[in-house]
């Protein structure tokens, strides 16, 4: 680790009789930098990053400086700072394409006449295999057994492949399918808080930072490990040692006092927050908590608000250093010594939390928890939410508002086969998933709490309730188990169904075949209750339009309800054997009881022991064979895996950007276009571009499996690009799902298709969109396969942070409106064609015209504002994007 160490920062600290070197804040203060301890403690943990890798080119003393005065002007601080991260996080969805790349890289660095052992992760890269378990089936004992056979049936290519490239790669690990979420991995196990390494004969210590390619990555800061998710893209290059440029950010202050009133849950804590943060608009912004709530809040409780912060909008949420960090690290079996350290270091370097005194913040808030009451969100946003005693109204006003069924409150469809019918607002589908609930005992506790009092009364869940749980660490299990806890959720149909982000990300499996018709013959809105993060239109399920987060505890209520029109504060949910009404407060835990439970049977010693051989995996993942050597022998005929076209005929010096010429427009999307509308994700219907493709080339229905799943291989991902059922082009008003007009001749067709007709034409394609474009997850291929559709340049009123950087690394320009300007503005219908001029002199932030024709021959000038937003991106976009920029760096370096 290299440094220039202008403010004499390098010093030693010793904790039980080991001496480690590290980067001192302090001695850099006394040393000319100035007075930082009244910065907040992200902002000390970048400053200690540019201290210790300060070179003179990426890191200068000047952006050090800047850092420094962040608080003489509260953040309002226009300079870019190259950011290294400790390590990189993957799941399998956004790993698998990641190693695609990396693999194609060693082929394109052996074309380049370079060593292919060049393309090699630089520092520590975790993939954990937790996106691709399904719920095909749900409800009884052996659905576990069923669902990992079939998940590794229908992902055997994706996982030899990832078997390669644990073999073939260094400093790559692969925790194997079965273990749980990777975020849960990475708080219970992976994450250090402080992280070391040997530079130089010494042992250096620095804050343990991290970049995944999900953007939940952010649930690692309520362990004081400032992370946040990137694209794919980004974090190839960070893990082939290219930094992370960005500017230095604001940092809004989130105040909490007093302590969660008895009934509410950190799920409506997190609600709670999200939608305050989402009101204040925190978008590209850091989030730090603070103040005396912290004290009467767990870790989890932490982790829980860190993990959403994608939902609110910001870049991270982070809490400091505190004594319930150690006891979290100490109580999840880390190393005694590793732990001595994280609380001598956070003390000696200023990063312990906030006793002495308020940090400056850009901005602040602040939440009394004695006010956050129980609640869900929904239909349709995270940050919708709505309180449970007002949920039964709610849904009905959107049912005749949103879903334009007014007068149908009481429509009722029979079901075929059964002795029951189904309506408006019946929760067809109640999971208990996601990464955001299922790390935190209190509230799975709470959900096995519920169910066992429910059990007691003989109350049983709806017939019509798909139901499910899918445990974020065998931890889970293991404490449900011995609190006797699983078997009162077995029995309301609460029955494992894996390890793994299951039914949050759309792999909920199918619904029986009775519900389905029953929903489509009466076209009622059904619902979905999960205790995930995101319940976007299209996301958990084809067949539930409406789609409410919830806790865990909450979840079990209404699957025995049954209805989003029951009123839980007020009407029965059920009743007893004896015929007797039970009301919601009959089931309801009190937190003594759920604390009684946790510390009788969450131990270290659970966590030490399923940890202990976390990469070997089950017989499954130990039989798969593994095959090629320093690069990939692709297999010809897969569909999961193939060697994409990113670098076909590149050379070592970029060819030059050309001018938008009279293109085309693919696509005119209003606001809140997230990239579960753009990237590929859930089914694959037989009748879309993908299905044709994977027909064509022997491939079932039946075995279609997910595009999630096969994200390693472009001309799947490609097809399925603006391809979700709910996205609304509004070339084609009034219809769902993705279709455009192709011009001149005014054709409605699959966007796919007229974008390959465009191409063989030689046509460039753009796009144009509203407010917040991108938002939700970082899905690099929703950026990928923009650009293999031939799409030059996307023009909208605003952009979601990591989306935007995504279009930029696959050589994509993103530009915003200025002054007010909208393309409904503009008057804009679709069959205009659009030139932008002077591209080969774009900067950053530069204020720009796009030339737009309308199909009578006039001519009106659009102003916009280039979002290429730092010099490091302006180099990415030159060189054709991202990844030919590091490969040709490689190239030369050998």
């Amino acid at each position: 680790m290299p440094s220039l160490d202008s403010f004499k920062a390098r010093q030693t600290l010793n904790v039980g009789g080991k001496t480690y070197v590290y980067y001192s804040l302090d001695a850099a203060s006394k040393n000319g930098l100035g007075d930082v301890s009244k910065l907040p403690v992200t902002l000390k943990i970048l400053l200690e990053n540019l201290l210790r890798a300060e070179d003179g080119v990426t890191v200068t003393k000047a952006d050090i400086e800047a850092v420094a005065k962040w608080v003489d002007n509260k953040g309002k601080v226009e300079h870019e700072i190259a950011f290294r991260p400790a390590r990189v996080l993957m799941q399998d969805f956004t790993g698998v394409p990641a190693v695609v790349d990396l693999a194609a890289m060693r082929d394109a660095a052996a074309a380049l006449g370079s060593n292919p052992e060049k393309v090699n992760p630089l520092i520590p890269v975790d993939l954990v295999i937790d996106h691709s378990v399904m719920v095909d089936h749900a409800g009884k004992g052996d659905s576990f057994a069923k669902n990992v056979d079939l998940e590794y049936e229908r992902n055997g290519e994706r996982y030899a492949f990832l078997r390669w490239g644990q073999s073939a790669f260094k400093n790559f690990r692969v925790v194997p399918p079965g273990t749980g979420i990777c975020h849960q991995v990475n708080l219970e196990y992976l994450a250090q808080t402080v992280w070391t390494a040997e530079d130089d004969g010494a042992e250096v210590a620095y804050p343990d930072s991290v970049v995944g390619t999900d953007s939940h990555t952010t649930m690692i800061n309520g362990l004081a490990v400032l992370g946040w998710g990137v694209g794919g893209i980004e974090a190839e290059a960070a893990m082939l040692g290219q930094p992370i440029s960005m500017l230095i950010p604001e940092v809004v202050g989130f105040r909490l006092d007093g302590k969660l009133p008895e009934g509410a849950t950190a799920t409506d804590l997190v609600l709670t927050v999200t939608q305050m943060l989402r009101k204040k608009g925190v978008v590209g912004k850091f989030v730090e908590f603070y103040g005396p709530g912290l004290d009467s809040m767990t870790l989890e409780d932490r982790a829980t608000i860190a993990n959403m912060a994608p939902e609110y909008g910001a870049t991270c949420g982070f809490f400091p250093v505190a004594e319930d960090t150690i006891n979290f690290l100490r109580a999840t079996g880390r190393d005694g010594d590793r732990v001595a350290l994280v609380e001598a270091y956070a003390k000696a370097n200023m990063m312990w939390k906030h006793d002495a005194g308020q940090p400056v913040f850009t901005d602040e808030l602040a939440l009394d928890l004695a006010s956050v009451q129980p609640s869900l969100a929904g239909p349709k946003r995270p940050q919708d939410r709505v309180l449970v005693a007002d949920a039964a109204t709610a849904f009905k006003t959107a049912l005749e508002g949103e879903f334009g069924k007014a007068g149908e409150v009481a429509k009722r469809v029979g079901v075929e086969g059964h002795n029951h019918d189904l309506g408006h607002g019946d929760v067809v589908i109640a999971a208990i998933t996601s990464c955001t609930n299922t790390s935190n005992p209190s509230v799975l506790i709470a959900a096995g709490l519920v169910a066992r009092k429910a059990r007691a009364k003989g109350l049983t869940v709806k017939p019509w309730v798909k139901t499910s749980l899918a445990p974020g660490s065998q931890v889970v299990t293991d404490y449900l188990t011995q609190s006797g806890l699983q078997a009162d959720l077995d029995a309301m149909g609460f029955n494992l169904v894996g390890y793994g982000c299951t039914t949050c990300i759309g792999n909920s499996g199918p619904l029986p075949e009775a519900i389905t018709k029953a929903i489509v013959a009466g076209d009622l809105v059904a619902a979905s209750v999960l205790s995930g993060n995101r319940n976007f239109e299209g996301r958990v399920n084809p067949d539930t339009r409406a789609n409410y987060l919830a806790s865990p505890p909450l979840v079990v209520a209404y699957a025995l309800a049954g209805s989003l029109q029951v009123d839980l504060n007020l009407d029965p949910i059920g009743t007893s054997s004896d015929g007797q009404p039970v009301y919601l407060k009959d089931i309801w835990p009190s937190s003594a009881e759920v604390a009684a439970i946790m510390r009788e049977h969450v131990t270290p010693e659970m966590f030490a022991r399923r940890y202990a051989d976390v990469f070997k995996g089950d017989k499954n993942w130990q039989a798969i064979k593994v095959s090629g050597g320093q690069t990939y022998e692709w297999p010809t005929k897969s569909t999961y895996v193939a060697n994409p076209p990113y670098f076909e005929g590149m050379t070592m010096t970029p060819k030059g950007v050309e001018d938008i010429l009279h293109a085309r427009v693919l696509g005119l999307f209003g606001d809140s276009i997230t990239t579960d509308h753009i990237s590929p994700a859930g089914s694959i219907k037989a009748s879309s571009p993908a299905g044709k493709f994977l027909t064509e080339n022997g491939v079932s229905a039946i075995d279609f499996n997910s595009y999630g799943a096969r994200r390693g291989h472009h001309e799947v991902m490609m097809r399925g690009t603006f391809a979700n059922i709910r996205i609304k082009n509004q070339m084609v008003p009034g219809v769902e799902g993705g279709v455009t007009k192709h011009w001149p001749d005014g054709d409605v067709m699959p966007i796919y298709d007229a974008a390959m007709l465009y191409k063989d034409a030689g046509t460039p394609l753009v796009i144009f969109a509203g407010k917040e474009y991108g938002t939700g997850s970082s899905r690099d291929w929703a950026a990928k396969g923009t650009n293999l559709l031939g799409v030059r340049a996307v023009i909208t009123e605003s952009f979601e942070r990591i989306h935007r950087s995504n279009l930029i690394g696959m050589g994509v320009l993103p530009f915003q409106f200025r002054d007010g300007v909208t393309w409904a503005s503009l008057n804009l219908v679709g069959d205009e064609m659009v030139s932008i001029y002077g591209i080969a002199d774009i900067a950053p932030r530069k204020e720009m015209e796009v030339e737009i024709r309308r199909a009578d021959g006039s001519v009106v000038i659009a102003p916009v504002i280039s979002r290429i937003d730092t010099a490091n991106e302006l180099d990415y976009f030159f060189s054709g994007g991202i990844m030919h920029y590091v490969l040709r760096q490689l190239a030369r370096a050998a």
